[in-house]
């Protein structure tokens, strides 16, 4: 059976798992660990792809990226080529260590990041190199332990993930850990690691060739996983809107402009959206403005932050206040 065809394109939730050729061990060792790490803080940002959720286990890893400009494809080469280089120098061998190529699902960020991030960081308890959630707390080679705040890890986006568990950081927080706690007894979830609605159809052009064809996937492929209105946005062509931050920057798209919009909506100067203030209108225009800078520009919010004179964990509550903002005013940024 000829291998699918992934779909790349900006903006893009993912969860990527690499496996061990035969499953056998892709880090032996705390060396290991942690060159792949530093190798994934010096790509992620490079490429502009964020990362939500990670673990490292003995012989796979669970990785979830939300895609930059640069493909997903690209910072997996790097990241894997560059990995097994290294390996092989320190163990003084010879040959592949991962299982073909890196598998990804795309998945409808709304509806399943939480419980991927959940079903991630959950991996090194089922996998027994922890105990229990307080060990977890602490392991150093999963994601977890830098929303519970007991690691450092600047190339993980941990504001915005805790930002979807509440507004205030130390209440987002508690709130995150009950939710793993929850996750305890649900053990490996089918529909999270190998099932699922629809996984990725590969790029757009390949939608429009099996379209073409009559072929339809619905319910039927493995690559994307979100309801169905997420799976008939993609097989109806309405998914390019993934691609729309390229067409968005043709368009000549900036902070400016998207700010000029915020400001004409809440019927303000373009000046008092970058004004320092907690008035309703301000507070709303500035979220949505956080929100098209982020999720449609791919702006990086420490940009923001310095843009704006917040926190990057401020910026990150804005984007999630701003996208039920949108909702809420059913617009979209072209309109």
């Amino acid at each position: 059976m000829p291998r699918l065809a992934r779909l790349d394109a900006p903006g893009v939730f993912h969860h990527v798992m690499i496996r061990g050729i035969e499953r056998r061990d892709i880090f032996w060792n705390e060396a290991d660990r942690e060159d792949f790490l530093g190798r994934l803080s010096t790509l992620l940002p490079e490429t502009g792809t964020a990362c939500l959720g990670w673990a490292l286990l003995s012989n796979h890893a669970h990785l979830l990226f939300r895609t930059g400009n640069a493909p997903l494809s690209k910072l997996m080469r790097r990241l894997l080529t560059g990995y097994v280089l290294g390996f092989n120098r320190r163990h003084q061998r010879n040959g592949q260590l991962f299982q073909n190529r890196f598998k990804s699902i795309v998945c409808q960020e709304n509806m399943y990041l939480k419980e991927l991030v959940r079903y991630v960081h959950l991996n090194p308890i089922r996998a027994g190199l922890v105990s229990d959630l307080e060990e977890l707390n602490t392991y150093p080679y999963c994601g977890h332990s830098a929303l519970s705040g007991n690691r450092e890890r600047p190339w993980q986006n941990v504001d915005y993930v805790l930002g979807w568990f509440g507004d205030e950081v130390d209440a987002a927080g508690k709130a995150y850990q009950l939710y793993m706690k929850e996750g305890l007894p649900q053990g490996r979830r089918e529909d999270l690691a190998g099932g699922g609605l629809i996984r990725s159809l590969g790029g757009w052009s390949e939608v429009k060739r099996l379209r073409s064809e009559g072929r339809s996937h619905t319910m039927s492929d493995q690559r994307i996983l979100g309801d169905s209105d997420f799976v008939e946005s993609i097989l109806s062509g309405a998914g390019e809107k993934v691609e729309r931050r390229y067409e968005l920057k043709a368009l000549g798209y900036d902070l400016n402009r998207i700010a000029e919009k915020a400001a004409r909506l809440y019927g303000m100067e373009l000046h008092e959206v970058f004004s320092k203030g907690r008035q309703d209108r301000k507070v709303k225009a500035r979220s949505l403005v956080c929100y098209w800078a982020v999720r449609e520009l791919g702006m990086s919010m420490s940009d923001l932050a310095r843009k704006f004179g917040m926190s990057i964990s401020g910026v990150g509550y804005a984007v999630n206040r701003g996208e039920r903002i949108s909702h809420e005013y059913s617009g979209q940024l072209m309109d």
